[in-house]
């Protein structure tokens, strides 16, 4: 998948800057209640885990992260009037594109994507109709003019089930069961991770011109502006070198 891993750099240091610009804690925030709503100690719970590392990435201010895990654990109230919402539908140049929300609001968040798919040349499809296309994966981009696939090979031993690299970059791919044991694995290991993450591969792509890459970008962000917007994974296939230029 040319450029489809870099593509996964690019959006991790990306919500990074704008978390910390103060764009992006409100989704990080949702995002940890939701995950503490299955228990409050991140050791047994990996969704929680992933959820604050994020969030000290993005140099959420402990606080912050504390209250927002009291929410989850909390009785009820706002992490019970969270739900996870999945909508589904085409972007420029027949891309499938998936977003996952979270939001206590279906009614405004489907309005907001659905505006985002008229506004840019894309359309907003019915429940299932790309989900198919995807397989929730856990997602390691390492780079590969740092390290070599030998140096991998412990990402190999505690459960990876494949390593491929392409542009300039390694992608380590885990069952979301093994995603934590192959990310400790490499920490321990010592390699620098450009980003480790849960996310929904295409099983198939789609080849776009750079023309189509740029109105796909514009998609995208614009459904990301959305604060109820945690994640879009599509299904297209783009050179690295396109991708930097149109991804800004």
């Amino acid at each position: 998948m040319s450029g489809h891993s870099k593509w996964a750099s690019i959006k991790h240091k990306k919500a990074i800057v704008d978390s910390r610009r103060g764009a992006q804690f409100s989704k990080l925030t949702r995002g940890i209640t939701v995950a503490a709503r299955d228990g409050g100690d991140p050791v047994g719970n990996p969704a929680l885990d992933l959820a604050i590392r994020k969030a000290k990435e993005a140099s959420m201010p402990k606080d912050n992260i504390e209250r927002a895990i009291a929410k989850g654990t909390g009785d009820g109230g706002e992490a019970d009037a969270i739900e996870s919402v999945l909508y589904e539908g085409y972007g420029p140049g027949g891309v499938a594109v998936l977003i996952e929300a979270l939001t206590e609001n279906r009614n405004r968040t489907s309005a907001d994507v659905r505006h985002a798919f008229s506004k840019h040349g894309g359309s907003l499809g019915e429940p299932g109709s790309v989900a198919y296309l995807f397989d929730k994966k856990g997602t390691i981009v390492i780079d590969a003019e740092r390290y070599s696939e030998d140096e991998l090979m412990v990402a190999v031993e505690a459960g990876a089930e494949d390593i491929s690299t392409d542009e300039g970059v390694f992608e380590v791919v885990t069952e979301p069961s093994d995603f934590t044991a192959v990310r400790t694995a490499l920490e321990q290991a010592g390699i620098e991770m450009e980003s480790a993450e849960m996310s929904y591969r295409p099983s198939s792509v789609v080849p776009i011109d750079e023309t189509q890459a740029g109105k796909l970008m514009r998609l995208i962000e614009s459904l990301e502006e959305s604060d109820d917007v945690s994640d879009v994974h599509a299904n297209f296939d783009v050179s690295a070198d396109v991708l930097e230029r149109v991804a800004g």
